[in-house]
């Protein structure tokens, strides 16, 4: 059982769009970090463990400036951290919704810099409020899917939604009252700095569609510093292939240098058509102003045969 979930979590990874790897991951961490949870538990003799709060201080966003820049991964790693199972579940849900809607209409290669770029935001508009806050930390994804349902709905104002028991309502006004509960909660200053966190980062998601539709795309950088980052992978994982042909293999390419050059185009073939695939792929994942410059090579001359 377990291996045939392993298989369809790897294959969804593969090949669903970034909606659907998003949650995956969110997923992974929030599993794993209830398992270290638990391993504390047991390790105090399931009295509250106050060493899962350290282990949880160096994974989330803290309203010390000088530890979040001595630490600088936790601007990353508090979007993707969940303990409570409620806060995990609802944003998982609130990130399908939504996120389906803003990949179909405005291309799945946006979702991740508007869900990293929300929660950035957000972090920096938690930090701001600080003085005003009790809270010493922050974690969760919440203020990057508020980036992402409020983007949608100003992308799409007027798609509808089916709602249980209400029936179709416009996106409009499902993000006005969302947003709403959020400025709402400020004033009872229970949890202050995640409700401002959340505001922050609707307003990014806000200002993201209105600069897109003006013409100024701010995903374009985050999409380039990942096709960098994947073209770094890929270029290594090359290396790797390369480094484990031994030097047995290569005296038995020279000694084969009198077979049929039929068997020699095969391989050729082989090799061109599986790096067309790498290049194919890329372009799906991030766009064609991901690859190398030899890459792009590569791809007009094939374009060629």
């Amino acid at each position: 059982m377990f291996k045939s979930i392993a298989q369809d979590v790897k294959q969804q990874f593969a090949f669903g769009n970034r909606i659907t790897r998003l949650i995956l991951f969110n997923t992974a961490v929030f599993v794993a970090v209830n398992i270290v949870r638990l391993v504390y538990t047991m390790a105090a003799g399931f009295e509250p463990a106050s060493g899962f709060n350290q282990f949880l201080k160096y994974l989330s966003l803290s309203a010390d400036l000088s530890f979040d820049f001595t630490h600088p991964w936790v601007f990353l790693t508090h979007m993707f951290l969940h303990i409570g199972f409620f806060h995990f579940a609802f944003n998982m849900l609130f990130l399908f919704w939504f996120g389906r809607i803003l990949g179909d209409f405005l291309g799945d290669h946006r979702i991740y810099p508007v869900y990293l770029l929300s929660g950035i935001t957000g972090a920096i508009v938690f930090l701001i409020a600080a003085p005003f806050s009790h809270a010493a930390m922050a974690y969760g994804a919440s203020a990057a899917v508020m980036g992402i349902v409020a983007a949608a709905g100003t992308i799409a104002p007027d798609f509808n939604m089916r709602l249980m028991f209400i029936g179709n309502v416009r996106l409009k006004y499902i993000v006005l009252v969302l947003i709403a509960l959020d400025v709402f909660a400020l004033g009872s200053m229970a949890n202050f700095g995640g409700h401002i966190a959340h505001l922050g980062g609707a307003l990014f998601g806000f200002v993201f569609v209105a600069m897109l539709q003006r013409g100024s795309d701010i995903s374009e950088p985050v999409n380039k510093l990942f096709g960098w980052l994947q073209s770094l992978v890929s270029n290594d994982s090359r290396m790797q292939k390369k480094k484990k042909k031994s030097p047995m293999f290569a005296r038995h390419v020279r000694q084969s240098k009198g077979r049929q050059s039929s068997d020699s185009s095969q391989k050729q073939k082989s090799g061109y058509q599986e790096e067309l695939d790498v290049i194919l792929e890329k372009i799906k994942e991030a766009g064609y102003e991901s690859l190398t410059a030899e890459e792009k090579e590569f791809l007009f001359q094939a374009s060629k045969k």
